[in-house]
Parts: C-alpha cells; structure tokens; sequence
C-alpha cells in the first residue's frame, strides 16, 4: 500500500522550489499548453494563466490557427503557437513539435481539445518524451491508446470519474477505499501519478497516496479543472510529479476559498485565477 501523505501548510511550503535571486528567463520554468477548439476556446486560456501564475517563467499556449488571435488578443503574457488543423492531427502534431521556441519542461494537453486520430496524440506525446517534457494529460487527452506511451514516463493524469472510466475501462470506486486501491493499481501498472478530481481530490502515485477534499462547492464552475491543468503544469516544470499534483490541487482549492469568500456561489473560473497570487505569495522562497 502507497504512503498516506497528511497535506498540511508546513508540507505544501517544504514542496515549494526556492528561485534563485540571480535566475534568468526560463530557469524558474517553460511550460506548453495544448488545447482548444471551437467550441472551447477558454480551457487552453485558463490553463495558460494559471501556468503563470504558479511562478512559471514563459508560457507557450498551441491552439488551433482560428482561434489564435482571439487567444493572443486576450492576453499579451502569452506566446500564441499556432496549430494547422482546428483538430489535433498527424501532422499538427508533428508541425507543433518543430515550430517549439526552445524545449519546455513540462506540457500540459488536452484542455478543450478535439483529437482527429489516436494516433495524433500518440505522436505528440512521443515528441514530447523524447524531448524530455514532463507530461499532463487531462480531458480529451484521457484515451486508452496513449497508455503505452505513457507508461513509464511519470506522466500525471488528471481524470473526473467519467474520464478515468474512459481512459482505464473500469470505474474509480464507489467509495474512497475503493479508489485508493484502484488508483493505487493502475499507478503502479503504469507507472504515472493520477489525479482523481472530485469532492475529494485523490492523489496517487505508485509510493503516496494523498487525500484533499474540495475547497467549496463554488468549485462546479467550468474551468478548475483547466486552472488546475495549468497550476500542475506550471509546479511539474520545476518538481516531480507527485508533488507538482499535490501542489496544484492545493493551491487551486485555496485560491477558491478566497474567491468564494468575496462573491460567494457567483464564482467564475476567472476569479479564481484572480485569486492565485494571494493564494501562492505566501508561500515565495528566494534564495
């Protein structure tokens, strides 16, 4: 059985990678985020600002070529990659890999995303890999064919239960014994940190298991899930996997906390963003 971790300030604070007070652009963290399609164009958004927001220094952000402009438009923090294809394709894919400024320590994938073929995913991954990127998947990104590939490579997953059905074939759990011993299973199987996304939050890799129950039912809102894509992404270019999941739970269901605290059940994805740097300055360490 994996190590039940106990999540307390002190912990979340000993997790926390110190910057170097002489650290240049790049050194504290690059980070891809992959998403986007027609219809949900904000998911690679939100995951791209909180990807900021963890601390992260530069942010590359691939969406499709027709919604590029309305992505740069929203923001200039963001290096916008343009995508060929308004679906994830073969050749996208390999377009993508190639069009990279410099190699970013860790993507994060899947957020709105439309995948024409498997086999298109299997390839950015591959690319990806071979770069050395650590790995988030989330969302669309959570189909069974990319098991393989994953396996081995330390990758987080960050499935509802609809997803982690999808993705492994089998239900999480009824209850939270049963998810631990599933999650705890297929970690090991695969050798990846999984992320079960619900009232309480399991994260489990092969060695530690942790428990964080969801900050406010505020949290049903659309794109937290995207936030916390970007805030794991972000903590994963600099950390291992586990800890970069933990970080990202925690730091998402604190910035909801203060965000609830202001507006209540009215809540949008956008204000929890708003909220991060009060939820994470806390926690800065410079050496």
């Amino acid at each position: 059985m994996p190590v039940k971790i106990e999540v307390s300030r002190n912990l979340v604070k000993s997790l926390i990678v110190p910057r170097l007070s002489a650290s240049r652009k790049g050194d504290n963290g690059t980070v891809l985020v992959v998403g986007g399609n027609r219809i949900y164009h904000g998911a690679p958004i939100l995951a791209s600002l909180a990807a900021l927001r963890s601390g992260t220094d530069l942010v590359y952000t691939a969406v499709p070529r027709s919604e590029s402009q309305s992505v740069r438009a929203f923001s200039p923090n963001f290096i916008v990659l343009p995508t060929s294809d308004d679906k994830l394709t073969l050749g996208a894919a390999n377009r993508l890999t190639a069009m990279l400024p410099k190699k970013p320590h860790s993507a994060a994938i899947g957020m709105g995303m439309t995948i024409a073929r498997p086999e298109a995913l299997k390839s950015l991954i591959k690319r990806l890999t071979g770069l050395e990127t650590k790995l988030l998947l989330d969302a669309s990104a959570l189909i069974p064919e990319i098991l393989n590939d994953i396996t081995g490579t330390n990758t987080i997953i960050t499935p509802h239960p609809g997803e982690y059905k999808r993705i492994f074939g089998e239900e999480a759990g009824k209850d939270e014994g049963e998810q631990i011993l599933n999650l705890q299973r297929m970690a090991e199987r695969y050798r990846i940190t999984i992320v079960l996304k619900g009232h309480v939050n399991v994260v489990c890799d092969r060695d530690k298991i942790a428990l964080i129950k969801r900050a406010t039912p505020a949290m049903t809102v659309g794109g937290t899930g995207d936030i916390l894509s970007g805030l794991a992404a972000g903590f994963l270019s600099k950390s291992k996997p586990f800890e970069a999941s933990l970080l990202g739970v925690y730091f998402n269901g604190v910035a909801a906390s203060l965000a609830y605290r202001k507006l209540g059940l009215h809540v949008v994805a956008t204000d929890i963003i708003d909220e991060l740097p009060n939820a994470l300055k806390d926690f800065d360490i410079i050496t």
